[in-house]
């Protein structure tokens, strides 16, 4: 069953986008799989300390966008196909790199520095 004990909260955005957005980072780090079980939503509130209302509002926008899918009495399952995990890859990848390009701009470095500072930074890599 998908563990969302180790989500920490923070102000930056509303609790339900950030409750999608772990989940989603653990899709994409191959932590929860298609077909993983998840929490009821009593059982996420419990987990998280949060209202069962904000989750309910979580478990609407998960699958609204696709990747939580709830089967009658069976409860509530991860779906994933090739085409939606990379979706979730490209989302995460180009927001994360957005805040960084943002972040750097604001700091006036320059593309080339900012290029030979990651690319130090990095390491070796074939």
């Amino acid at each position: 069953m998908v563990n969302f004990s180790k989500l920490q909260f923070d102000d930056r955005a509303p609790v339900y986008l950030q409750i999608a957005e772990y989940l989603k980072r653990q899709i994409l780090l191959g932590t929860v799989q298609d077909g993983d079980p998840m929490p009821s939503r009593r059982e996420l509130a419990a987990q998280t300390g949060i209202n069962p209302n904000t989750a309910q509002k979580a478990y609407r926008l998960m699958t609204e966008e696709g990747y939580v899918v709830t089967d009658g009495n069976s409860g509530s399952f991860v779906r994933l196909n090739p085409a939606l995990r990379e979706q979730i890859s490209e989302e995460l990848t180009r927001g994360l790199v957005e805040q960084f390009v943002t972040q750097a701009k604001a700091n006036r470095l320059s593309y080339k520095k900012v290029i030979a500072l990651v690319s130090d930074l990095w390491g070796d890599e074939d």
